[in-house]
């Protein structure tokens, strides 16, 4: 008896989730149709012209847009941003830098740091659990 394996698949929304493109921006042949593990690695491996293009000045999901704006996704709520945004719009925002950006940028800043210090307590506390028990 011999097994048929299907291929691994996704959907487009995952697919581009996992791309970091915003859905609806790209084709529609990539909007309607399945995703193959193969068909996705070789969208990563070398992009096609509409994927490097959406890359590069989007429009742009929303993780993407915090990400290149150094906020959260929740920092861009609070901020009004709710719509994907273009390189060109996220580069103004930095240029005209307003209040609930810079809040956010500081409030990122402070979560970063306060993550770096409860790490390196879980590893003194680690390092002194190792030295106790040995």
């Amino acid at each position: 008896m011999t097994s048929h394996q299907t291929p691994q698949t996704m959907k487009p929304a995952t697919a581009a989730k996992k791309l970091g493109v915003y859905l609806e921006a790209t084709p529609a042949e990539f909007q309607e149709g399945v995703v193959s593990r193969s068909e996705f690695n070789a969208l990563q491996a070398e992009p096609p012209a509409w994927l490097e293009e959406l890359r590069r000045n989007g429009p742009h999901p929303r993780p993407v847009v915090a990400a290149k704006l150094g906020v959260s996704i929740s920092g861009l709520a609070r901020g009004g941003v709710t719509e994907p945004l273009t390189t060109e719009q996220i580069d103004a925002l930095k240029n005209e830098m307003p209040e609930w950006l810079s809040a956010e940028r500081a409030t990122q800043a402070d979560v970063r740091k306060e993550t770096v210090r409860i790490k390196e307590r879980n590893a003194e506390r680690a390092a002194k659990a190792d030295k106790a028990g040995s």
